[in-house]
């Protein structure tokens, strides 16, 4: 039975899913704790159909195990393997939506792209690309499967660049507002750490549905504040993305909190289970694992000034060096350092303020200006330094210790508010998504 799940009764999907879901668990549970790999004899069959592509019974098979293998290493209880079996099915279908959605709408990644991913993971593990290959075949893992694993993870994250990130922006207004507001929790450096529990509801879902829902998130909490572990019932009851994770949101400042839930964090203490939370997602239990307070911020800034000259077709590499060199012995016979970088730097920016670059924090120049910068004394002239952007001469005016937390609070909260605005308009992309979605379980037919 083919169908479009905004024009099929929910609660007739959920018995036909639960019921196909089962039987597909069993026998992955069954192959899982009985049988060795190579004993297994699979007759590949269709476990669900998504808009145009499969979901093989080896696919679920495969993921479901490593699935298992990341929980034994978390050391998280397991739970049934028919719901353990649902929770992976159910992100394999909405991973292959928006696999189908990026194709349609010319998503797509080119092979230096994707070799460029694929070497930059090989030097996080210390290897080189050969290594890192032979690492993966001791592990029994196809290099081709994995290309095409990464493949699909930048797939996936451009299309949710395009389709949620750039399309969020943020204004000066909510800015203000959002300081206001995050004072009252302890500040922008005050963190938690947050797991979450959603009991979804579909979007337009009845008031019959709603209420079944709430009872269910009730019973839940209850289950919960009576001693029940919080991941172990994420990974058998949520509905979030990060069910398989137990629910686990990981560590959050006070202002990168879903506002949803910012109002209701600040009351709470940890280890308390909140009250189902209604969005028009579902319902949200969350608990608060670990919090910790803000600090202080205060960062050495420099003054400095520089002269730049950059190459081309006429002035080479030796020229240019030739010539900062004739400028660098006149400033220190005594000529002024503004009066040269007026007449001589190619900074138009700074030439104007003879080389003046004002004060600056850690990180705002490139490396290898910085780190000349910083080995200089006030007052002191540096060798010349090569950047990206030409050949320079520095020279350090002064250093002052200074809170920039007027800057740096608006620059997080700039951020703060892009990430909480991308995070809820992220699910409820991925609801509309999946509720457009053509889907068929097969069931014991198949």
């Amino acid at each position: 039975m083919l169908f479009n799940a905004k024009q099929t009764n929910n609660t007739f999907f959920s018995k036909q899913f639960n019921a196909g879901i089962i039987s597909i668990a069993l026998t992955l549970g069954f192959m899982t704790l009985t049988a060795k790999a190579e004993d297994i004899i699979t007759l590949d069959t269709i476990v669900a159909i998504v808009n145009d592509d499969v979901i093989t019974q080896l696919e679920l098979r495969d993921e479901f195990r490593n699935v298992v293998r990341n929980l034994k290493k978390k050391q998280t209880k397991l739970p049934p393997a028919n719901v353990l079996g649902k929770q992976v099915l159910d992100r394999m279908i909405l991973e292959r939506v928006q696999l189908d959605l990026a194709n349609r709408t010319g998503v797509k990644v080119d092979d230096t792209t994707l070799s460029r991913a694929i070497n930059r993971i090989a030097a996080q593990n210390g290897l080189s690309l050969s290594e890192f290959r032979e690492n993966l075949a001791t592990q029994g893992i196809d290099f081709r499967q994995f290309r095409d694993e990464i493949k699909s993870q930048i797939v996936l994250k451009r299309l949710l660049q395009r389709s949620v990130i750039n399309q969020v922006n943020i204004t000066d207004q909510e800015i203000e507002n959002f300081l206001f507001n995050v004072d009252k929790q302890g500040g922008l450096e005050q963190a938690y750490h947050i797991k979450h529990i959603l009991i979804a509801t579909p979007e337009g879902a009845s008031p019959d549905t709603i209420k079944k829902a709430q009872a269910k998130a009730l019973t839940v909490v209850e289950t919960l504040r009576s001693g029940s572990d919080f991941s172990s019932t994420a990974l058998a009851v949520s509905d979030g993305q990060n069910a398989l994770e137990g629910g686990d949101l990981g560590w959050r400042k006070a202002g990168e909190i879903p506002t949803l839930f910012s109002d209701i964090v600040s009351t709470m203490k940890v280890g308390d289970i909140s009250e189902p939370i209604r969005s028009p997602s579902g319902f949200h239990i969350i608990t608060i694992i670990e919090e910790k307070g803000g600090q202080t911020h205060m960062v050495t800034q420099t003054n400095a000034r520089h002269i730049l000259i950059k190459t081309s077709i006429i002035n080479d590499n030796e020229r240019v060096i030739l010539r900062l060199k004739q400028i660098r012995s006149r400033i220190i016979n005594g000529e002024d350092f503004a009066t040269m970088a007026k007449a001589h730097s190619e900074d138009t920016s700074s030439a104007s303020r003879g080389g003046d670059l004002g004060w600056t924090k850690p990180g705002t120049m490139v490396p290898p200006f910085e780190e000349a910068m910083d080995k200089l004394l006030p007052g002191e002239l540096s060798d010349i330094v090569q950047t990206t952007f030409g050949y320079h001469i520095i020279e350090v005016l002064g250093r002052r210790t200074h809170d920039d937390a007027d800057e740096l609070i608006k620059e997080r909260a700039r951020q703060i508010l892009k990430a909480r605005k991308v995070s809820e308009k992220t699910e409820a992309f991925y609801r509309k998504i999946r509720d457009e979605a053509f889907v068929e379980i097969r069931l014991n037919n198949s």
